[in-house]
């Protein structure tokens, strides 16, 4: 077993230990400490001590008592690195229903209240009041999603960007490593004026930069986005934009008497630069002060599951994992993802299952533009949607031949793919193309050897009107990959199951919509499990649209669900099996004129 020593320090006692006088840095986090690549508190920690610093982690501190917790590891020389979690803090707190949910995921014994809402604004005023001199720097997807002028749909209200509310004096966005490194070399050289202009970093000032050139965006004022809906769907359009191209510009918005100035993104990660993410020396398991207090599920879910890639180019227009990771896919060596596979294979834990070797999709492994010249020139937000770019490189022979070499290590007996896959990929007219990119070999790869009883995939609707809101290829597409799921079934004599995701209430889903979705997945033979309704997140296309009631590129009205009695009858349709629900679906279908789906539904 590890021993603690090899994880970083979270308590006084740990710091003595080490016969540390002091720490560079402190990283606050709002999750508990698991010393794994999959979570960004020890992702950033390990990454700045990889930079010759000293780094301390505190975990989960209480914010309602006397504050003892954020002083008891002193003060750092270089500054506060707060976030708010691997997931939203308000996501993590609340269901679709804005009802306080019961458990956490992040936390030991899977036990709530251990972090604030909005928890990287209270961290901050928190340590900007008992050190008002130390600089505190967030990050994290909570901080990342709100730096600009957002809508929050807990509060049913537009916010300034994180950076007022919380007082800090830096926030990274995106993928941190490379920016962190960036501010840990200023502090490491003084003075620290260089911060406020490295890539991927962004700043509240009271003076409007004075580089005004066509390489800055001016964006409608937070003030304008209160008052003016059609200005905030505006501003998304052009945060969009230019989160989606490789040279984006710096965007400029005026809050109040001041400015935020976000800066413009580091280059996607190179090979070299994600493996050394991954490759440090994580002690891949929770602290040892958990034992007592019971498992971390978000542990226990990925402890033997591997990360081959970062980043999305699905585009989805609901999802935060590519606004926050980006469209441009990182992807490991070979030789890296190997490596951690060696690891986990070596735990006292393993059995002789990766749960995944995936990533946000589980089938973008390499893939990039032929020509990347073109691609610096692109500002979509789907290389997918509505149709795969004739620029793609969406090979999946790397992909089966890490599947094989994986497979090949010593103590390994199965690997299953737990990430979702975008089947829309494996689906072509084209003999040569199927051929070229290895389609088909993937679809009878996967059904035959990866997966678990279970394969997951994400048509997240059936109509073509919301389809096309949520940027997904069209329902027919399922239809041809569950074609081929049962075909591959049959040819190896498996009784695997296909499990499809859905969302209800998305923007231009009526309830009509809905059950026509419920009435076609009942035809399919399928009583739906993987339901969700939807969930209004800073910051993407999907709540821009839910908020304001505008395509933010077209500035045409798009109807949406919004009163949770219309939420709550939309999620109702999933359930057409229940007893309870068989008046209501009757009696609603008859008001909306759909008698037909009687007979299909209830019958």
């Amino acid at each position: 077993m590890q021993q603690q020593g090899d994880f970083l320090p979270i308590s006084k006692q740990e710091l003595e230990r080490r016969g540390w006088d002091y720490v560079d840095v402190i990283i606050v986090s709002g999750d508990a400490y698991v010393d794994h690549p999959s979570f960004g508190h020890a992702v950033i920690a390990r990454t700045i001590e990889s930079c010759g610093c000293r780094v301390a982690i505190l975990p989960q501190p209480n914010w309602r008592d006397d504050l003892r917790d954020f002083k008891k590891l002193g003060k750092p020389r270089y500054f506060f690195g707060i976030t708010a979690g691997c997931m939203d803090s308000m996501v993590n707190h609340y269901t679709a229903n804005k009802r306080l949910r019961s458990d956490d995921a992040y936390t030991p014994g899977n036990q709530s209240g251990f972090r604030p809402d909005y928890a990287t604004v209270v961290y901050s005023k928190i340590l900007k009041q008992l050190f008002p001199d130390v600089p505190v720097v967030i990050g994290g997807i909570e901080a990342s999603l709100r730096r600009f002028t957002h809508y929050d749909y807990w509060q049913d209200a537009v916010k300034p960007s994180i950076l007022a509310d919380s007082q800090a004096d830096l926030l990274v966005y995106g993928m941190g490593e490379l920016p962190i490194k960036a501010i840990v070399d200023c502090f490491h050289k003084q003075p620290t004026d260089r911060l406020y202009s490295n890539p991927q970093v962004a700043y509240l000032t009271d003076t409007l930069p004075a580089n005004q050139s066509e390489d800055v965006f001016m964006l409608h004022s937070h003030e304008d986005c209160m008052v003016s809906k059609r200005k905030f769907a505006e501003n998304f359009a052009v945060i969009e934009r230019e989160s989606n191209k490789l040279h984006p510009k710096t965007l400029v918005q005026a809050v109040g008497k001041q400015w935020v100035v976000v800066n413009p993104t580091f280059p996607p990660m190179c090979e070299k630069q994600i493996d050394e993410s991954f490759d440090l020396p994580y002690t891949r398991m929770p602290h040892p002060r958990y034992a007592k207090r019971g498992d971390i599920p978000a542990f226990e879910m990925i402890k033997n599951s591997v990360n081959i890639h970062r980043g999305c180019f699905g585009g989805c227009s609901f999802c935060a994992i590519s606004a926050h990771q980006g469209k441009f896919i990182a992807s490991r060596s070979e030789k890296s993802i190997l490596n951690e596979l060696n690891k986990v294979a070596s735990m006292p834990y393993f059995k002789g299952h990766i749960s995944d070797l995936g990533a946000p999709s589980a089938n973008m492994y390499r893939m990039h533009g032929k020509d990347q010249s073109l691609c610096s020139k692109c500002s979509k937000p789907s290389c997918i949607y509505p149709k795969r770019c004739a620029n793609l490189n969406a090979d999946h022979h790397p992909l089966l031949s890490l599947y094989q070499r994986a497979a090949a290590i010593k103590g390994i007996k199965k690997i299953t793919i737990g990430s979702g896959i975008r089947y829309d990929m494996l689906l072509s007219d084209n003999p040569e193309e199927v051929r070229t990119f290895g389609f088909e070999k993937y679809i009878e790869a996967v059904v035959g050897k990866h997966v678990s009883g279970r394969l997951k995939v994400a048509p997240e609707h059936t109509n073509a009107i919301v389809l096309k809101q949520m940027r997904k290829a069209n329902f027919e597409n399922f239809h041809r990959f569950k074609q081929r799921f049962d075909y591959y079934n049959r040819k190896f004599g498996l009784r695997q199951q296909l499990i499809p995701y859905f969302i209800s209430s998305h923007p231009a889903c009526t309830l009509e919509y809905m059950a026509e979705l419920a009435a076609e997945t009942k035809k399919m033979g399928f009583r739906l499990e993987q339901v969700q309704d939807f969930t209004p997140t800073p910051t993407t296309y999907a709540t821009t649209v839910y908020y304001t009631g505008l395509d933010p590129y077209t500035l045409k009205p798009v109807y949406t669900a919004r009163s949770p009695k219309e939420k709550q009858d939309q999620l109702r349709f999933f359930f057409w099996f229940k007893p309870e629900n068989r008046k209501w679906i009757e009696t609603t279908l008859r008001k909306i004129h759909r008698q037909d789906l009687i007979d299909i539904l209830l019958r």
